[in-house]
């Protein structure tokens, strides 16, 4: 197959379904279980429990709207069937132009885009369009991830960027309220999301705390369960594939951020209440967290979740003409990233220096 014009396709199929063969057996070199299809399967297992529920969410949600009563598994069926037209767009579209761009560098496909491709649908609206879901994700794959090179150049998270795609050009499919709810009649009760309530002032209507670290809400489908979220979160953390220094420090800046602006009568909801609405902490697990866009250094880690839970806070609140931050906090604290690694080392080196002086 090696001289095929479909050679890269070829190995990507080959390396999903089984343990590639080429591995180094002599040289000064580290060897481990863990490679990056191990550590990609691991964030797909744990991004299931989100998804399951977002899957039975969409069906309830539906159904609770047209007030017909079904079971666990109607609901359940009913969201498979909506998500999973968006899942195979994701892949086709996305792997199309992965597949061409290893191709043209005769390179082999990398495993990246399997989680991205898994996300993306998780983070759009059950009934966007299909045609729209193509154009974001090439966008994405093709501007925020392949013109710097593929896997582990890319300084934006592609999936972000494909979310970030579909609200700037086409904003109509992913706000307001009735996009959050499948098909609903025009004379349906529109299924607005927390977010979507605080932004309007109508803060009594909100649901309660319960239903919102439960996800019987509007929303996305992976962002509404905290429950399924913090599993996720904790797969991640035993099987070290995710950072808990980002992840804490992004709530507690979030936290802190809703705190004084609740104290300075900015906001009308407490500050715990903002950590469970939307996609704060579904972005704090498995987007803030990926590792080639989040700060390396282990003090730059800290200083980048603490600017993204703050910024998302402070967009939020002071912008109501986009009530969920996470997506632009993220995606800009993905460009300063490398810069704060940059300050941490420089800051080590000027201390290092500084030590030697002192001890002669």
């Amino acid at each position: 197959m090696k001289n095929t014009k479909f050679n890269a396709l070829f190995e990507a199929i080959d390396s999903f379904l089984r343990t590639p063969a080429t591995v180094t057996t002599q040289g000064s070199h580290i060897r481990d279980a863990v490679d990056m299809k191990r550590i990609m399967i691991t964030v797909m297992i744990a991004l299931c429990p989100a998804l399951l529920f977002g899957l039975w969410n969409v069906g309830y949600q539906h159904f609770i709207r047209l007030g017909y009563d079904t079971t666990v598994f109607g609901c359940l069926w009913y969201g498979f069937l909506k998500w999973l037209p968006l899942v195979i767009v994701t892949y086709v579209s996305g792997l199309a132009i992965e597949v061409l761009f290893a191709q043209l560098r005769k390179e082999e496909v990398a495993e990246g885009f399997f989680v991205t491709g898994f996300i993306i649908p998780m983070i759009m609206p059950p009934d966007v369009p299909l045609w729209i879901v193509a154009v974001a994700t090439a966008f994405s794959v093709l501007f925020a991830k392949e013109v710097f090179g593929g896997t582990g150049y890319n300084f934006l998270n592609p999936a972000l960027v494909a979310r970030a795609f579909v609200f700037f050009a086409y904003p109509s499919v992913i706000s307001g309220d009735s996009v959050w709810v499948s098909h609903a009649p025009q004379d349906a009760i529109t299924g607005a999301t927390p977010l979507a309530m605080v932004m309007n002032g109508n803060v009594e209507a909100m649901p309660s705390m319960l239903d919102m670290f439960i996800g019987t809400i509007p929303g996305c489908i992976g962002e509404t369960c905290k429950i399924a979220i913090l599993l996720g979160a904790l797969i991640l953390l035993v099987t070290q594939v995710a950072d808990l220094r980002i992840m804490l420090s992004v709530l507690i800046g979030g936290y802190v951020t809703a705190v004084a602006f609740r104290v300075g009568g900015l906001c009308a909801v407490p500050g715990y209440q903002q950590l469970l609405m939307g996609g704060f902490l579904f972005g704090a697990v498995f987007m803030a967290t990926d590792p080639v866009t989040a700060a390396h250094t282990q003090t730059g880690k800290y200083v980048y979740g603490l600017l993204i839970g703050i910024l998302a806070i402070i967009i939020r609140v002071l912008n109501k003409g986009y009530p969920e931050g996470m997506m632009l906090a993220i995606l800009l604290m993905n460009i300063f990233a490398p810069l704060i690694d940059y300050c941490v080392v420089q800051a080590n080196i000027k201390k290092r220096k500084k030590r030697v002086l002192n001890t002669k």
